[in-house]
């Protein structure tokens, strides 16, 4: 089966989109025996250069560079410039890494904190991309991802240029998240956004979701037969992600081996409210032995370290990104997580910092409407406590309540482990792999992997 991806982000940028869809094309390849080439964008943002920037904005939030060296804003000329340079390069040739054949789309690669380098970089990569949809090799399936919204377009082309099939997958729903952005707003583009978004729905053979409240209001907004809507949530590698010591060699190192450690762990943007969790944790300072760990990187991490400098949170702790290979005793080096959403994104995304915290067997507080997939997945299985979304009090109340009762604790990070065996990520390729094997025209059986189970979402 000859199978295409389209999307911006993917290996070695550090999003968490990217990486799920690494592993879902490698695995493809290596379980499931899939031809697979994947159309991406150029490297915008590696873990490594995350932690760069986390560095050079702590510098600039304390000394400014000479006169000499200061950035000059860039002119027209220069702008203009810069966007055809990313369409003059030479196309470069497909990589393969892993087994997946990489298609480099070109594109400007802008900073991406502000909206205007964003735009740029999804509508350059979203021309390019369109191109590259007219020289993959002829796929049975074109799938697209939601990075950037409008790349559906482009898997379409590609799918009716071969007579094959289209898949749209949808890890964020637009328009609704785009009340995540700080820096602009605008009725018209979320109108257009819309649009475009139920349209591709529509022409899509099947729309692949991440969680039931998605496909809800997907059938509700979108007006999608519900039979063409699958539910596949996203995993956690539980062969990589295993229960570790609380007390471990990252735990010493970070300075977290002693006390009560709440912990925020993966992306700092602005879907997961972490000033309501600071709110938090400055209300918790009479627990001498609590400790808050917020670790990644992300958009907000620079404000979130001046709020914790200028308001003397020194309960909190700020950590970088930490890699994967050190992942399973980063997570078992607290004592309770925190997964928050914002107020009215139930139905629009799926944390899937969730998964790794079943799957390091530790407890968890969902701090999100109760509908939401983190919440429904907290109390369905035991694994969590859930409180109300942008309550700093409720919580405070939780964190207390887990650090009085360690058998609490203790007893919802049992619950955890055993729930992450239904988003293990065998359990969820194959579940794609049913997908798009039903819609594949082939004269070959179909087979998986020996170890994995086949099926939808569970």
């Amino acid at each position: 089966m000859n199978i295409c991806f389209f999307n911006r982000s993917y290996w070695p940028e550090a999003g968490a989109t990217g990486r799920l869809l690494a592993q879902l094309a490698e695995d493809l390849v290596g379980a499931h025996g899939c031809d697979v080439t994947v159309v991406a964008g150029r490297p915008v943002e590696t873990a490594a250069q995350q932690e760069s920037f986390r560095l050079t904005a702590s510098a600039k939030a304390t000394a400014s560079p000479p006169k000499h060296l200061r950035r000059r804003k860039p002119d027209a000329t220069s702008f203009w410039n810069s966007v055809a340079s990313a369409f003059r390069r030479k196309t470069a040739p497909a990589e393969t890494y892993r087994g997946v054949r990489i298609i480099r789309a070109g594109g400007t690669t802008f900073n991406r904190r502000r909206f205007a380098g964003r735009a740029l970089n999804y509508l350059t990569y979203f021309a390019s991309a369109c191109l590259s949809a007219l020289r993959v090799p002829p796929p049975d399936v074109a799938i697209a991802l939601s990075d950037p919204p409008i790349i559906g377009f482009a898997a379409l082309l590609a799918s009716r240029r071969s007579g094959g099939r289209f898949v749209l997958v949808c890890q964020d729903l637009f328009p609704e998240v785009t009340i995540l952005l700080d820096d602009f707003h605008s009725r018209i583009v979320d109108r257009v956004l819309f649009w475009i978004n139920r349209f591709l729905m529509r022409r899509a053979d099947r729309v692949v979701v991440v969680g039931e409240a998605m496909k809800e209001k997907v059938v509700a907004t979108r007006g999608i037969d519900e039979a063409n809507v699958i539910v596949i949530h996203n995993w956690c590698d539980r062969a990589q992600v295993t229960p570790a010591p609380r007390r471990n060699a990252v735990a010493i190192e970070l300075g977290l081996a002693d006390g009560f450690v709440v912990m925020h762990s993966g992306n700092m943007g602005f879907a997961q409210d972490l000033d309501t969790l600071l709110d938090a944790a400055a209300s918790l300072r009479d627990l001498r032995d609590v400790t808050v760990a917020i670790v990644g990187g992300g958009a907000r991490r620079a404000a979130l370290e001046a709020r914790v400098r200028d308001e003397g949170l020194t309960n909190v702790r700020l950590l970088p990104y930490q890699p994967e290979e050190r992942l399973s005793d980063t997570l078992a080096s607290a004592d309770v997580h925190v997964v928050s959403m914002k107020r009215g994104l139930e139905g629009c995304l799926v944390p899937s910092k969730l998964y790794g915290v079943l799957a390091a067997g530790r407890a968890y507080i969902a701090a999100a409407e109760p509908t939401t997939e983190v919440a429904t997945i907290a109390s369905g299985t035991g694994s969590g406590i859930v409180v109300p979304p942008g309550r700093a009090a409720g919580l405070a109340a939780a964190v207390r309540r887990l650090h009085a009762d360690r058998a609490l604790t203790a007893r919802l990070g049992r619950a955890a482990l055993a729930a992450s065996a239904t988003y293990d990520r065998p359990r969820q390729v194959a579940a794609y792999f049913d997908v798009f094997a039903s819609l594949a025209p082939s004269n070959e059986p179909v087979f998986h992997a020996k170890g994995s189970k086949a099926g939808s979402s569970p």
